[in-house]
């Protein structure tokens, strides 16, 4: 991992590590990994979403043990220094500035962690289609839903989910959704 974290420029490192807070704080849901490759990517740098979302994993396991652990920023680095030879200079650089001036803020108190092991509903979006016909079939005329779910994983990292329903999967769908509203309303 310590050579993917050399091909990432500063300033992109520094925005992945605060949203890695920002998450450990849960101010947001989750790291747009898949985002922030993109704009990597476009910068010229060639990096895949899978291995930026290895280091971001990296850097949040080290940034909330080292909360669970309340390290000073001293004792981070001197730590990252004995263990981790290989990490890039301007990585320690960052990690240092990103904990001193945020690491306190981290509150790992027992209910974050016992939520932190499932993962966390942030958007969802659907759309509906007919399938007008196919190479087998000349008139389907067959209605469908389509629906992707954006969720962020236990560690932060944000996917979609979509899957396809027929309209009777749906309405359940739909009737389960009320009934949830329903009993929310009741609490």
């Amino acid at each position: 991992a310590a050579d993917k974290i050399n091909l990432i420029p500063q300033d992109f490192f520094a925005e992945l590590c605060e949203q890695i807070i920002q998450h450990l704080n849960q101010k947001i849901p989750g790291v747009n990994t898949a985002e922030l490759c993109r704009r990597i990517q476009t910068s010229g740098i060639e990096i895949n979403v899978g291995d930026l979302a290895k280091i971001a994993n990296i850097v949040s396991f080290l940034f909330s043990t080292a909360a669970r652990n309340n390290l000073s920023t001293e004792e981070l680095v001197t730590i990252l220094g004995n263990a981790v030879s290989a990490l890039p200079k301007h990585a320690v650089q960052v990690i240092r500035h990103v904990w001193n001036e945020q690491g306190k803020s981290i509150s790992m108190s027992e209910d974050a962690r016992n939520m932190a092991t499932v993962g966390q509903f942030v958007d969802i979006k659907w759309k509906l289609g007919v399938a007008m016909s196919s190479d087998t079939c000349r008139s389907l005329k067959y209605p469908y839903v389509t629906v992707t779910l954006k969720v962020a994983d236990p560690s932060g990292q944000i996917t979609d989910k979509s899957f396809e329903m027929t309209i009777p999967q749906f309405k359940n769908f739909f009737r389960q959704f009320k009934e949830m509203a329903a009993v929310l309303e009741t609490v």
